[in-house]
């Protein structure tokens, strides 16, 4: 680049590094890390998956594949039921940790452990319990009644619903500890003036409490939604899919096809969970943005 004078004569322009001010290159060269790092661990290998996934063939296998849409069925399910029991129980728990009394300090410590501890000891501990043949579960039943306890695993809807339950046990901690923090912004002096009103516990929660929780607690549930997509461990860990490919969900069902060496078929599983992620991730950022 360069300044044209009159006539023929120009002056070059001065370098790049001569017009950005300290505070500017400092700011790109400690940028520059993270872009390497989002390209070669976010771009790379999000565009490589879409390219591995291209071909309309692969779409065309995955609607032939029973499994597919019975992964599919699963994951709506999964969202539906899972989500909401879980957000509307974070709720509640959250105005009893709330609380300041030192017992219930003690107990939020013990609560809180399913999610502060990794997945992998913690969902398989659980496929133990409930083993039909050695199971601390089943041999409680037996010493009860001296019948053998079923085979929790075996059945496809009391399998799936185990799953739905260990996801909501395994990060119900992490959003009753958001909410509680959404809880204990709210001014005390509302729910003092409303005390001296006469106002009982569900008209403050009513009119004190919910609108003051209601943007946090949708932005969770969108948030939420997005995570327990990509939530391969609570299936994965504890039913493998099984019995019989019935429990799979899309973000399971990527994992099998990638034991069968059938890696496109694995992307294009994986692809097809993207219009469930756009809008949610639309409404997110739209309501974050207010």
């Amino acid at each position: 680049m360069a300044i044209t004078l009159s006539g023929d004569q120009s002056i070059p322009a001065p370098p790049l590094s001569s017009r950005l001010t300290p505070p500017q290159v400092w700011g790109i060269v400690l940028l520059a890390p993270y872009l390497l790092v989002f390209l070669a661990f976010v771009v790379y290998p999000v565009g490589y998956g879409l390219w591995l996934a291209r071909a309309p063939s692969n779409y065309v296998a995955l609607y032939n594949d029973p499994i597919f849409a019975r992964a599919a069925v699963n994951t709506l399910i999964f969202l539906l039921i899972g989500i909401n029991i879980k957000m509307l129980i974070a709720l509640f728990l959250s105005g009893f940790f709330a609380q300041q009394r030192t017992w219930i300090k003690w107990l939020s410590v013990i609560f809180i452990l399913p999610w502060a501890v990794p997945s992998i000891p913690t969902i398989l501990s659980v496929r133990f319990m409930f083993n039909p043949e050695w199971g601390m579960v089943n041999h409680f039943i037996f010493s009860l009644t001296g019948d053998d306890g079923p085979n929790w695993l075996n059945d496809p809807t009391v399998a799936l619903t185990m799953a739905i339950g260990v996801h909501i046990w395994k990060s119900l901690p992490f959003w009753t500890l958001i909410l509680m923090t959404g809880r204990l912004a709210i001014a005390q002096d509302l729910f003092e003036a409303a005390e001296v009103d006469g106002a009982s516990w569900w008209q403050k929660f009513r009119y004190i409490t919910w609108p003051s929780l209601q943007t946090l607690y949708i932005t969770c549930t969108l948030l939420s939604m997005i995570w327990t997509l990509g939530d391969f461990n609570s299936v994965y860990l504890l039913t493998g899919g099984g019995p019989a490919d019935l429990t799979h969900v899309l973000s399971t069902l990527g994992i099998r096809y990638l034991r069968l060496d059938q890696l496109s078929l694995a992307m294009a599983s994986i692809v097809c969970a993207v219009p469930f992620v756009l809008p949610l991730m639309y409404f997110m950022m739209k309501r974050l943005s207010r």
